[in-house]
């Protein structure tokens, strides 16, 4: 049953934008407000481009991406039917975009004979020399995980999502993000074990689940 709109005044709510609710800028999205399509972008924009910049490495595809889940979102907002998840809905999209990418990643390394091509872009200016190089080999590490297991790893050890927010944005049961988790989290334990150097950068990194 869809969620009963909220009864506020939503024109008035132009100037309060950063103050209203989640569940009051759903409501707007769906009346066709303009402050409403303005604040979504500056609410959830950010989110959006800090996790798609970490599970692509590349700056520029994250901001290819985050104009997509926005195009989806304003497209699809009358879909929603419980306007206080709307976080979640905007990840939904988001989490969609980036397992079709990384599909679509892993079937160009097969297509290229396990790595032929140039490897992606890493945009890693604002570390030093050694760091980035750590870096890059831990993205090495993180590309070996299926796109669910990494898709999970980074929602989960990165953007610090509970595992209920990444089961309802990546419309999982909680057991299996857990068994997500679990997984990749043993399988990067042991492939970064194998590599002194990384392994010194993650000692006592949580990894856990």
């Amino acid at each position: 049953m869809p969620t009963r709109r909220s009864n506020a005044p939503l024109s008035l709510v132009i100037g309060g934008a950063a103050r209203a609710s989640d569940g009051d800028l759903a409501a707007g999205l769906v009346a066709g407000e303009e402050w409403a399509i303005s604040e979504s972008w500056r609410r959830f924009a950010p989110m959006v481009l800090m996790t798609a910049e970490r599970v692509l490495g590349s700056k520029s595809e994250a901001e290819d991406v985050a104009q997509e889940v926005f195009c989806r979102v304003f497209q699809r907002a009358k879909t929603l039917r419980r306007f206080e998840s709307f976080r979640s809905f905007v990840y939904s999209f988001a989490v969609r975009l980036l397992r079709a990418e990384l599909r679509r990643r892993k079937r160009r390394r097969w297509l290229s004979f396990f790595g032929a091509s140039p490897p992606d872009a890493v945009d890693l200016r604002s570390a030093d020399l050694e760091s980035r190089d750590l870096l890059r080999r831990f993205k090495v590490l993180l590309d070996r995980l299926g796109p669910r297991d990494r898709l999970v790893f980074v929602l989960r050890s990165m953007d610090e999502m509970t595992v209920d927010e990444i089961a309802e944005a990546m419309n999982l049961s909680s057991s299996t993000v857990k068994r997500a988790m679990t997984h990749a989290s043993d399988r990067l334990a042991r492939w970064v074990d194998a590599d002194p150097e990384l392994a010194a950068m993650a000692k006592g990194r949580p990894w856990g689940s």
